[in-house]
């Protein structure tokens, strides 16, 4: 096989990807297919038994081990370090993907300072601090690179106990959609992944709460209510399928990835609705112009080119 074809047919192979939340759940399942696609590994980790059996899995699969690296993804330090830890280590880094994060729900209008501090922190923070920390490193690389940022259905579908957690996936979606247009210059992809209903224990995050941001204005719930919750995740979809949906997502560039299609009848509503809303009257032609603007804006961007203020207007 030649080289070429070889790439066309793996394009990931022997490309270098760190991933956040890596040793359980979802980000379990995107190493372990990152795997199979010929990629190396860099996995952020919390707990040392989740990380043994993490690898394991790899040991048990005759693969090379990740490099392990134990992070706290609000920890921009730390993160900063790891950076160049990781780039030392491989040389490179070609793909990012954002995944750690928390699921805590409790009603919005009793939220504390901690309870928003807390999950933005994490889920929208997190992020933040991945892109500031390894940007850098992936516009240095060379080859097909990627970021990937792993939000939720919630991104587009909000909930009466899960309005800071909505607002965190709606914030990393906003994010994502505006950086595409960015990275694309630099022969980047990007895509937002948005799961739904997955078989991992993500309905725990309540009863790992950090000391320093105890205060919260939620309810107490019972270790009995979270279990019973928790088993709605028993239905889900197996993290490792998530992942081979997020390589296929990233193979065709694809800026959004859905992988669950059971939400057909909420996207449905969700553009009926929008479009009840628009008023029913014709807008002034200046207004359209820079509307119009905006999109070939957008459309230049996606093909590649360096969009400025100045194209806007």
């Amino acid at each position: 096989m030649s080289g070429d074809n070889q790439t066309l047919n793996q394009p990931w192979q022997g490309r270098v990807a760190f991933i956040t939340g890596a040793v359980t759940g979802i980000g379990l399942g995107v190493a372990q297919a990152f795997s199979d696609a010929g990629m190396r590994l860099a996995l952020s980790y919390r707990n040392e038994d989740d990380r043994a059996r993490t690898a394991q899995w790899f040991a048990e699969k005759g693969r090379e081990q990740p490099l392990f690296v134990k992070l706290d993804v609000t920890d921009r330090a730390r993160f900063a370090e790891l950076a160049d830890e990781v780039t030392r280590y491989f040389g490179e880094v070609h793909v990012l993907v954002n995944n750690a994060g928390v699921s805590v729900f409790g009603p919005t209008d009793e939220a504390s300072y901690d309870d928003y501090d807390w999950i933005m922190g994490v889920n929208f923070g997190g992020v933040v601090n991945g892109l500031v920390s390894f940007l850098p490193k992936i516009k240095a690389s060379q080859g097909r690179r990627h970021v990937v940022n792993v939000a939720s259905m919630a991104a587009f579908l909000p909930g009466p106990q899960a309005g800071i957690y909505t607002a965190s996936k709606f914030a990393v979606r906003g994010l994502t959609e505006s950086l595409r247009y960015n990275l694309a210059p630099h022969g980047i992809g990007c895509s937002l992944c948005c799961p739904a209903l997955t078989k991992t224990n993500a309905w725990a995050s309540a009863t790992k709460r950090p000391d320093n941001f105890a205060g919260s204005g939620f309810p107490e719930t019972s270790k009995a209510e979270l279990e019973q919750f928790g088993t709605a995740f028993e239905e889900g979809m197996e993290p490792y399928e998530v992942g081979t949906k997020i390589v296929r997502g990233m193979t065709e560039q694809r800026g959004l990835i859905l992988t669950h299609p059971e939400h057909g009848p909420d996207f449905t509503e969700i553009y009926e609705a929008s479009m009840a809303a628009l008023p029913v009257e014709e807008a002034p032609a200046g207004r359209l112009k820079i509307e119009q603007l905006r999109r070939d804006a957008m459309k230049a961007a996606e093909a590649g080119m360096a969009v400025s203020l100045n194209d806007l207007t």
